[in-house]
């Protein structure tokens, strides 16, 4: 168990593969083009909005949501230049302003209808 924050590469390398998986499975499977860019998490808040109304389980979707997640940190770190950090093994972004984000959980949050990595990317980002 991780008891100290770890700093970039180290914290950077699990999300930042969970995203180049998801942008390869999205291009492969869904024919759905991500290209790291504010407006593609459009798309993903979509994609995520049909697995919730086509009422997969969660524990289907878990997976998914996670590289979604860490996609739309890649794309808030690359639009701000926030770095990954992890405490415990759970990953996380501050941005050089010091906020803090969690767009793994804000993944799972749209999955309830209740959150939007476009939203939270935009906020972090300033990006409209």
């Amino acid at each position: 168990m991780t008891t100290q924050t770890d700093y970039r590469p180290a914290a950077a390398a699990r999300p930042a593969r969970w995203a180049a998986d998801t942008v390869a499975t999205m291009r492969e499977g869904a024919r759905l083009r991500l290209d790291y860019s504010v407006r593609s998490l459009g798309r993903v808040d979509r994609v995520i909005e049909e697995l919730r109304h086509d009422h997969a389980p969660y524990e289907a979707v878990a997976h998914v949501l996670r590289g979604f997640g860490a996609y739309a940190g890649e794309v808030i770190a690359r639009e701000t230049g926030a770095e990954w950090h992890a405490t415990a093994d759970t990953p996380w972004l501050r941005t050089p302003d010091g906020r803090l984000w969690d767009p793994l959980a804000e993944a799972h949050r749209a999955f309830t209808g209740e959150g939007s990595l476009r939203g939270l990317c935009r906020e972090a980002t300033g990006v409209y």
